[in-house]
């Protein structure tokens, strides 16, 4: 797998999102966003996040939808429970998925990183195979694009945000990505 001049990457299912805009000219991709999403609520391996991230998410659906009624967010890339991977947005365009956030005072973090969810949340163990495929993945971002540092959601909002949760494994995860 390698990521090509456009930002896809090649050998993942590929769902275009529209949630998407480009990012500031000149702006190096630095950041490595991670965070966590489950819709609804706790259940995995619907159709809720893709629906989300392509605007196409029935409010009337479940309850919880309805909040979400006129929101645009997407991501670059959702990791499954299983550790397939989606892609919404290519690298190169700027993903709406950190929200109103700051990384070393530098504020807008969806302007220089890429963001990735996890399928889970705060309250589950994340799989073994997400951690593998995250792992794969950031290696493969690393040697196209100069990150410097890889965060949680909390860590750019953390008045805001909670993800990836307590029951992300940072130790693991960057030990995988060192192998």
């Amino acid at each position: 797998m390698k990521v090509d001049a456009h930002g896809w990457l090649n050998g993942v299912k590929r769902i275009a999102s529209s949630n998407f805009d480009m990012r500031p000219a000149r702006t190096k991709i630095s950041l490595l966003v991670i965070h966590n999403i489950s819709l609804p609520p706790d259940e995995f391996g619907g159709e809720g996040i893709c629906q989300l991230f392509t605007n196409t998410l029935e409010c009337s659906a479940h309850p919880y939808y309805e909040k979400l009624a006129g929101l645009k967010v997407s991501s670059h890339f959702l990791i499954r429970r299983d550790g397939s991977v989606v892609q919404f947005v290519p690298c190169s365009r700027r993903a709406w998925h950190a929200g109103v956030s700051e990384w070393r005072g530098v504020s807008r973090c969806n302007d220089y990183a890429i963001g990735i969810e996890l399928e889970g949340s705060d309250f589950v163990a994340f799989e073994s195979p997400q951690y593998r495929a995250l792992a794969k993945l950031t290696r493969l971002l690393k040697r196209r694009y100069p990150i410097r540092d890889i965060v949680g959601h909390s860590d750019i909002a953390p008045s805001r945000k909670t993800d990836p949760g307590p029951f992300f494994d940072w130790e693991r995860y960057l030990k995988l990505v060192e192998k």
